[in-house]
């Protein structure tokens, strides 16, 4: 019985560390902006959560990576855009913790030009995508969106486009007519 306890007591001591670096977060200036990014990285669950308070282009998003989900809360919009992510152009969940840690991401690929087009079909069912799409999506109208493919002619108006900035490495745009966008 004592060896079991020690055993028990050895081991929290060493996982506990390895737990507490699975939970990070980080508050960043924006560049030439005004406002900062609070990020949060829970690697057990595998989601990042922004959340960028620029006075000019608010908006609160989630990285979801063990469903390959992004969604943006535009504020400005009052809106909500859910698409598929591409796990194989966006930063994984170690770059990002790793560019937190550094403050220094210009070696990381960058994700800047992505183009996500607005659908026009609502999201009826926000709990299948868990509770925290659901939460950051209540009271809002939530629509899906589709990745564009690289080369491809824009068949919207430009001025419909919000950009959103993650970072220095990650940049996307969001396309399309919603009410307000």
């Amino acid at each position: 019985f004592p060896f079991q306890t020690a055993s028990s007591i050895i081991t929290a001591f060493f996982l506990t560390p390895s737990l507490a670096l699975m939970n990070i977060s980080d508050s960043h200036p924006l560049d030439g902006s005004v406002g900062t990014q609070l990020i949060h990285i829970n690697a057990f669950r595998g989601v990042v959560s922004i959340r960028d308070n620029n006075v000019f282009s608010e908006w609160d998003g989630i990285l979801d990576y063990k469903n390959a989900l992004l969604v943006v809360k535009l504020f400005s919009r009052m809106a909500c855009v859910l698409a598929k992510m591409d796990q194989a152009i966006f930063p994984s969940l170690d770059d990002i913790s790793k560019a937190l840690g550094r403050q220094d991401s210009s070696h990381y690929l960058s994700t800047h030009g992505l183009t996500y087009t607005v659908l026009r079909s609502r999201v009826k069912n926000l709990a299948q995508y868990g509770i925290l799409i659901k939460d950051l999506c209540r009271d809002v109208p939530t629509y899906f969106a589709q990745q564009r493919k690289e080369g491809t002619a824009l068949a919207v108006n430009p001025n419909s486009c919000f950009a959103i900035q993650l970072l220095s490495f990650m940049g996307l745009s969001i396309c399309g007519d919603i009410p307000g966008l």
